[in-house]
């Protein structure tokens, strides 16, 4: 009995000691006990052929062999990469995307095939395709661990012009992974600021943003702001720029031609001391002031 008692004991200590340790904006379920801190990223950068699985599925296995060459641990494609973005082509219609391009994650040979490559090469990979599940038509990135799990798939949550030919997602979820929790914001997802901070607040460190659309100053603006006013790492992966930037808001790596694959080492204990600081962006919010972002606007 004493034993029995000693052990409890014990199990409330450490949880005491993990809850102090802790931030205290983020909450006990998102608060790993153990992340790497060392993550070697890689994010493709090329462009993809529309309606063109086979030859687009091609191009990825052939960078995928690269990036295995050089130790990537964690390899990104950028927005819908399997079908070349497909329904931003004026030819595209909602029925086209689910009868030519659409994926099934249950029965999909392409992401099977992820699956198996991910697990042969012991490598994470976030790869963008257009999902069809339950009758709906989603703009999809989904997560396969180094052992070929698929952990999840996040659902673009913003849609606009040609993307409303999409459902749109129904929640801003992050995903467990060796690195903490892992955050994805899918193209014009980053130019609402609650994505990137729903996903702070749920403990990503680091945040992938698979895109096709804009680039250029006004972009690297949001990459800067996003990651500054949120305190981690951000990642962006487009056809013709590659960028990240870091918890201060810098621009620590980018590729605007030239190779089809940038890799970046990248210390995400970083996201925890910015976190940890006097100033701290996150830490230092008045929730209880901010209401209002929350209510639609009545029309």
């Amino acid at each position: 009995m004493r034993s029995r008692s000693l052990l409890m004991l014990a199990a409330a200590l450490v949880l005491t000691i993990t809850a102090l340790c802790s931030p205290a904006w983020a909450t006990e379920s998102t608060v790993p006990t153990t992340s790497r801190n060392k993550l070697r990223l890689g994010l493709v950068r090329t462009v993809k052929s529309q309606w063109k699985l086979d030859h687009n599925f091609d191009v990825f296995l052939a960078i995928l062999d690269k990036a295995s060459k050089k130790g990537v641990e964690l390899l990104t494609t950028c927005e819908c990469f399997l079908d070349g973005y497909s329904a931003s082509n004026k030819e595209s219609t909602r029925q086209r995307l689910l009868d030519e391009v659409a994926q099934d994650t249950q029965s999909s040979r392409y992401l099977a095939r992820v699956a198996e490559e991910a697990k042969q090469r012991n490598m994470s990979i976030v790869f963008g395709f257009t999902e069809k599940r339950d009758g709906k038509l989603y703009n999809a990135a989904g997560f396969w661990d180094a052992q070929g799990r698929l952990v999840g798939v996040y659902h673009k949550v913003h849609l606009q012009i040609h993307d409303k030919q999409f459902d749109s997602g129904e929640s801003i979820p992050v995903f467990n992974s060796p690195w903490g929790p892992l955050g994805i914001m899918i193209c014009a997802d980053r130019r609402w600021p609650e994505t990137a901070r729903t996903l702070r607040l749920k403990g990503a460190r680091i945040i992938l943003n698979p895109t096709y659309g804009m680039t250029g100053e006004l972009n690297e603006c949001l990459m800067r702001t996003r990651a500054w006013e949120n305190n981690c790492f951000v990642a962006f992966c487009h056809p013709n720029q590659s960028l990240v930037t870091n918890p201060g808001g810098a621009v620590i790596a980018r590729m605007d031609d030239g190779d089809d694959l940038l890799v970046v080492d990248i210390d995400l204990s970083q996201t925890d001391a910015a976190s940890d600081s006097t100033s701290c962006n996150i830490g230092d919010r008045h929730p209880e002031l901010y209401g209002i972002i929350s209510e639609r606007e009545k029309k």
